[in-house]
């Protein structure tokens, strides 16, 4: 459960204690000071920001956070620590290279889509940051995930005397709408919304040629369920992606049917049983994620079990594996990596 945004873990642990589911888971900034006196690697910058020719503001900045405060700043946020990957993520594709970020380590293994710059500093987990390692860093505004309005996280930040940007990663009930609206919230805050316009555009553009990928392949059926899971005292754990999941979402917008119709979160969309649970979704087909989690490998297990052999998917050749390294949780360039796995994995000859 390590791999959840720290949102998305309290949702879940409240979800097991109601639900009969569960029965037993770069780039460097080229622009203005922050490349130079970062701490990074400057020659790590992505081909995406290497190219990039859009304008960055040196506007005042005033927008409001997603707990409604008013976050001002004298110009655009520089030297940006952030604490949760999907707004790392986030940072990277704006072409703005954090000063520190929560478990690099974490984040370079679950997300794929950028990659942090040599050199970034790491202020500890993501759930307890370090406030002494995230001082040092001298940010000039710190980007946090809250898990409500009366997060304590973000009285403990101001502390600090540094602008806090207070973000949610989730909402079940517009997740695409959300992961764009949090990615356009970050752009504003770092004077990058040109370039954040420039790569939503791009991603309406892919989601739009994979849908028509798709409807082309003719699939036997559109059916599917999404899922990650991990080992717990040796029992695998399934966690279902359903309405409100993010990747269940971009799947539907490739005209993929979700059949996972269990409790959820409402806010991650994210429902949890066993091995059994999924012969209740019929001849759907399986896809679920493959990045190696250290605390068990739970794909490895279910080979073992005669339940998963004897599914549908599994015997007809419709079981499949994201590849590794999608983050499940992630910003647009996150969101692409998975629409570009489900077109592979689902046409496919």
């Amino acid at each position: 459960m390590s791999t959840l945004p720290r949102r998305a873990l309290a949702a879940l642990t409240a979800l097991a204690a109601t639900t009969a589911l569960a029965a037993c888971g770069t780039t460097e900034v080229p622009s203005s000071s922050s490349a130079s006196d970062g701490g990074a690697d400057a020659a790590a910058i992505s081909d995406s920001c290497a190219e990039d020719t859009t304008e960055t503001s040196t506007d005042p900045v005033t927008l409001t956070d997603d707990l409604g405060r008013t976050v001002e700043l004298e110009k655009p946020a520089e030297r940006v620590a952030v604490l949760e990957w999907q707004q790392v993520e986030d940072a990277l594709t704006l072409c703005v290279a954090p000063v520190a970020v929560a478990d690099a380590e974490g984040f370079s293994t679950w997300v794929t889509a950028e990659t942090l710059p040599a050199g970034t500093a790491d202020v500890g987990t993501r759930g307890e940051p370090n406030l002494d390692a995230l001082a040092a860093a001298d940010p000039d505004l710190i980007i946090v995930e809250v898990t409500g309005e009366d997060d304590p996280v973000v009285a403990q930040l101001e502390g600090l005397g540094v602008p806090v940007l207070a973000t949610l990663g989730a909402d079940a009930s517009d997740p695409i709408g959300t992961m764009k609206g949090l990615f356009t919230l970050i752009a504003e805050a770092t004077g990058r919304t040109e370039r954040a316009e420039t790569v939503l555009g791009e991603f309406d553009d892919h989601v739009a040629e994979a849908t028509q990928q798709v409807a082309d392949a003719g699939l036997p059926t559109t059916d599917f369920v999404y899922f990650d899971g991990w080992v717990e005292s040796g029992n695998v754990s399934i966690r279902p992606f359903g309405e409100g999941a993010l990747f269940t979402a971009l799947g539907e917008e490739l005209g993929l049917n979700c059949v996972w119709t269990e409790e959820t979160d409402p806010l991650y969309g994210l429902g949890q049983t066993d091995i059994e649970g999924l012969t209740t979704v019929g001849d759907a087909n399986l896809i679920y994620t493959s990045t190696d989690d250290p605390e068990g490998n739970y794909v490895t297990e279910l080979e073992k079990n005669d339940l998963w052999t004897n599914l549908p998917a599994v015997e007809e050749g419709r079981a499949h594996a994201f590849p590794a390294g999608i983050w499940t949780f992630g910003g647009p360039r996150s969101s692409e990596q998975a629409i570009d796995a489900y077109v592979e994995i689902l046409t496919a000859p």
